[in-house]
């Protein structure tokens, strides 16, 4: 019989006292984590091995940094964000992978390499780039909001921002993607 995943509380008594040292804490965390966070980077990464490898780094990136947790939002929260940036470095890796090459017509594609390509995130995530080349500061809150439908006094708590500066950058990044989503149909 599989355990009933932990409450948002469970997780966030567990966190606390990973953060305090106890490794057994760390341990029991990362395993309820693992699921939460493979599916996160599958909703950024179309293929599968490509959302395995984000997640382990996520999880290493959780485990090295958990004092960065403040715990004045909800865990689960802050694990959003770090999954999400991992899948989304995880992407821009592949993407440059992907460059162009010298390579035979009639060889067969890498498909981890052609996932990014041929993803159904793909215009999604080339949208979020153009954004973070010239607004950074728009892309997380709008990531948070539009994709994992976090409530914004969560994404303020999270991102240490005023709640009027989430809304603020939610709604500018809304208006600098719309453009870019319709051009990419």
């Amino acid at each position: 019989m599989e355990a009933t995943p932990m409450t948002p509380d469970e997780i966030d008594a567990v966190a606390r006292r990973a953060q305090e040292g106890d490794r057994a804490a760390m341990e029991q965390l990362l395993g309820e984590l693992r699921p939460r966070v493979l599916r996160i980077c599958q909703g950024v990464l179309p293929y599968s091995d490509d959302a395995e490898d984000a997640c382990q780094e996520a999880l290493l990136s959780i485990s090295a940094k958990l004092d960065q947790w403040h715990r004045r939002g909800r865990f689960t929260t802050w694990l959003h964000v770090v999954a999400l940036n991992s899948a989304r470095s995880t992407y821009r890796r592949l993407k440059n992978l992907a460059a162009p090459t010298d390579v035979a017509p009639l060889e067969r594609p890498d498909p981890r390499t052609t996932s990014v390509i041929a993803g159904t995130r793909l215009d999604l995530l080339e949208a979020l780039e153009t954004i973070e080349a010239e607004h950074p500061a728009f892309v997380q809150p709008l990531v948070l909001r539009d994709v994992y439908g976090l409530a914004y006094d969560e994404i303020a708590d999270q991102l240490e921002l005023p709640l009027g500066t989430v809304k603020a950058q939610i709604h500018h990044g809304r208006k600098l993607a719309r453009p870019l989503l319709r051009g990419a149909r």
